[in-house]
């Protein structure tokens, strides 16, 4: 008679564990071939609707590729070269803008040194001592930062090749996944490959729309204050706004900066913060629950430690795809049966707390009465 063998609870933890940590080492170590491929993929699912609506009028499917891919890249370059025409301007201020950082940066030295009864010459001294290992550390860092642009660049030369491939290729991809899976499950792997298709599909368009909004109030926010370089700070605003908590708090520490510079008071930094407040609480409370959040139910907590996770392993691109591959893996948690509690921990529907305190004064009544 054959028994079942089970693991114990530590067998079966150390397994996962380890499971776990090579999984995850695969990942950080193949990173410079995963990260592009999982772009060039989200991307694809992104793209592939305006391929398909092409198909659909009979043009030949290679076609259809190309002028999608051809039509997506000359708005990203015209988005590009906005930026860089701003960058050029920005970049020509900037020593004017170091000179005067600078002289703002000795006055608040010699005002707080009176304070705290420290010796101002000693700060200068720390400070000229810091730029100058920060120099020397930048120095030694620039045939490494040079080798990573040039993997950079090839890898941006990959990724449409990539999107090109996997649109081409949807078809055989699909029917892949679909001969994974027994028949008797062939309608649940289609519900969770579609529901996969459209939740990206729309995250990203809401996430595309909430930089275009971010970056027209920060803008607007900052042409009326009077900030310059407004619609360049107002762009980097939005877009690491796209990086979920964080971004947001990072994006007004620049303008803050260039307004302390170029403002002959410092209540236009207050100014500046104050409105990229509001623009925040419009961003939290209307935007992001209308056209982000509705789409991906991904609580705060999870999202927060999934995004930290993401930069430890894949630096910027993590914090990007964090998100998405979380909602992803959600989806696949809420349609198998076993992973559902999972798939509720990840998500944000709170359970009726309120109901769990007349349970509580039952059973204390009930006690009391045996007493």
């Amino acid at each position: 008679m054959d028994k079942e063998s089970t693991l114990p609870f530590y067998a079966k933890a150390s397994i996962f564990f380890i499971g776990l940590f090579a999984f995850l080492t695969i990942l950080y170590i193949a990173q410079s071939i995963i990260v592009p491929v999982v772009f060039s993929g989200i991307i694809a699912i992104l793209l592939h609707p305006v391929v398909k609506y092409l198909v659909r009028f009979r043009v030949n499917r290679i076609v259809a590729i190309v002028i999608t891919l051809t039509l997506t890249f000359i708005t990203i370059a015209a988005f590009g070269g906005l930026v860089v025409s701003q960058a050029k301007q920005f970049s020509a201020s900037w020593p004017v803008l170091l000179d005067k950082f600078t002289d703002l940066l000795n006055h608040v030295i010699t005002r707080t040194s009176g304070y705290l009864d420290v010796d101002p010459q000693s700060i200068h001294d720390w400070i000229t001592k810091t730029k100058g290992e920060l120099i020397n550390t930048s120095t030694a860092s620039i045939g490494q930062t040079l080798v990573s642009v040039g993997s950079g660049i090839v890898v941006l030369f990959l990724v449409p090749v990539y999107i090109f491939i996997i649109l081409f290729y949807h078809p055989l991809l699909i029917e892949f996944i679909h001969r994974l899976f027994r028949k008797s499950h062939q309608s649940q792997v289609n519900e969770i490959v579609t529901l996969i298709k459209t939740v990206i599909q729309r995250y990203l368009v809401g996430l595309v729309i909430e930089a275009i909004m971010v970056a027209i109030l920060n803008s607007a926010a900052l042409f009326i204050l009077g900030i310059q370089y407004a619609i360049l700070l107002g762009i980097i605003g939005a877009l690491l706004n796209v990086i979920p908590y964080i971004g947001g708090i990072v994006a007004v520490a620049l303008p803050m900066m260039i307004a302390l510079v170029t403002k002959s008071s410092a209540w236009y930094a207050f100014y500046v913060m104050a409105a990229y407040y509001f623009i925040q609480l419009i961003d939290n409370n209307y935007i992001v629950p209308k056209i982000v959040a509705s789409k991906v139910k991904i609580n705060a907590l999870f999202a927060i430690i999934v995004v930290i996770a993401g930069n430890a392993l894949w630096g910027i691109s993590g914090m990007l795809l964090s998100l998405p591959l979380l909602a992803i893996v959600k989806i696949i948690f809420d349609h198998i049966e076993s992973l559902k509690p999972w798939g509720f921990l990840l998500g944000d529907s709170m359970p009726p707390l309120l109901l769990i305190e007349p349970i509580f004064k039952k059973s204390r009544k009930k006690a009391n009465d045996k007493s």
